[in-house]
């Protein structure tokens, strides 16, 4: 990047996190969007796609885009995305995202970012000042701070967007919404959400020891906007999601998926507040999420929704079966799901909001599903849903209008986790109001040069 001259827009982009800018300048920046004009593209054309973070999950996300032309293909270690170079071999190569976007600025017209988390803001938001339609993996940000910003910046520049909460597109959730919406078990009061995360190390209250970087890795790049420490296998490639440093723990991997439901079917985006507190946990610390845990969520009414209870449980925790329910009787898809406990009778849906029905099955021997009201999504396939909607500049299902307060509402968890006590909520300031000290889990400190103005 030292090199490479910046294009107008990729100056207007990274401007903001230039090395001398340091957090408080960042801050008081004032973002400019009114200059940024996403290329029209007709529905006869293809697009030209550049993906950011491509190995493991990341392969998968660019070839679910191969209907397309995947130009470019940015990761910062070479062995982790071998595979993905193998396969798409005509893709130009980087291993820094912003100096790809500089020199290929004409040429992208979208990105899907597939990266640890705690480098979804920082990319996405160069991406969108650059005008180019993006798709970022879940948990949408890394900070609450965050989410609130991209969603901010995605309606402002009028790119169109989606997260990776594949289930969104499915018709499994918006049955649910419908089964719900049309009082199928009644008022609903409480929601119990579980997850067999984490599958990978957490609890662990002291960094890593030291390690040699493996050639293939640029351990710069990856650190990012995190502080720096030195490389060990236990971070990269696969564990970091338990290091706060990098992600979200449990929460983060699992809460935009499973929550979903919940969210869309009792509108839970219209609390203008709620409290979360933490019930039980194991092994927090400062360094990585805890082994397991029981978080409470309290929403109040929304409009004709009364107020609901939400409990998300996780690391193998399991909330009570409720009685009538048989033993042998699986709810959600055993691991992970959700169980919605309404005055009439349950319901539960899986991990990703597939075989939505009420429990017991005998209950749904005789029930009729009511007609559709949600219109469905073709092949109930996000990544077409997110490229038709480009091509006909229309929002996608799950954009960031939507998977912005979601990912808040998921990672507000980690804050109580962080608080240590009952913290309220208000959305509309973005602001705990009864912990004040607690606003400061909202956001991070960034890593000098990798400053986000927030």
């Amino acid at each position: 990047m030292k090199d490479s001259k910046l294009t107008r827009r990729a100056f207007l982009a990274v401007s903001t996190t230039c090395a001398l800018a340091g957090t408080a300048f960042a801050k008081k920046q004032k973002v400019n969007t009114a200059n940024v004009v996403p290329r029209k593209v007709s529905p006869n054309e293809k697009l030209n796609i550049a993906g950011i973070g491509v190995g493991g999950q990341g392969k998968g996300d660019i070839m679910n885009c191969k209907s397309e032309n995947i130009i470019a293909l940015c990761d910062v270690d070479d062995k982790r995305a071998e595979e993905t170079y193998y396969l798409l071999p005509d893709a130009k190569r980087y291993k820094d995202y912003r100096k790809m976007l500089e020199e290929m600025d004409k040429e992208i017209d979208a990105v899907i970012i597939s990266t640890p988390d705690h480098i979804h803001a920082p990319a996405a938001y160069m991406a969108m000042m650059m005008g180019k339609h993006v798709r970022v993996q879940k948990p949408l940000t890394h900070t609450i701070a965050e989410a609130r910003f991209l969603t901010k910046i995605a309606k402002e520049t009028g790119v169109i967007t989606q997260m990776g909460n594949q289930g969104h597109a499915g018709d499994g959730v918006r049955e649910l919404c419908e089964m719900i919406w049309d009082g199928a078990i009644g008022e609903v009061k409480e929601v119990h959400i579980w997850t067999n995360r984490p599958i990978w190390p957490q609890g662990i209250d002291k960094p890593l020891s030291k390690r040699d970087v493996p050639p293939t890795i640029d351990w710069d790049l990856w650190i990012g906007p995190a502080p720096m420490r030195p490389y060990n296998p236990g971070y990269a490639p696969f564990k970091w999601r338990g290091w706060w440093d990098f992600g979200c723990g449990a929460i983060g991997d699992m809460a935009c998926h499973i929550m979903d439901p919940a969210f869309w079917s009792l509108k839970l985006y219209e609390a203008l507040k709620y409290t979360v507190e933490v019930l039980e946990q194991e092994g927090m610390n400062k360094q990585t999420a805890p082994k397991k845990s029981i978080i409470k969520y309290q929403f109040p009414a929304r409009g004709n929704m009364p107020a609901v209870d939400v409990y998300w449980y996780d690391g193998g925790l399991l909330p009570k079966r409720p009685e009538g329910i048989p033993a042998d009787e699986k709810l959600g898809d055993g691991d992970n799901g959700s169980l919605f406990i309404g005055t009439k009778g349950y319901l539960t849906t899986g991990c990703y909001s597939g075989d939505s029905r009420l429990v017991p099955a005998e209950k749904m021997k005789d029930y009729k599903k009511p007609d559709p009201t949600i219109p469905r999504i073709p092949e109930e396939n996000p990544f077409k849903n997110w490229i038709e909607s480009i091509k006909a500049n229309q929002k996608a299902c799950s954009d960031f209008e939507y998977a912005g307060p979601l990912t808040e509402v998921a990672n507000m968890g980690n804050v109580a986790l962080w608080a240590g006590e009952k913290i309220e909520f208000d959305v509309a300031s973005m602001k705990i109001t009864n912990v004040k000290k607690a606003n400061k889990y909202l956001t991070k400190e960034y890593r000098k040069g990798w400053e986000l103005p927030l």
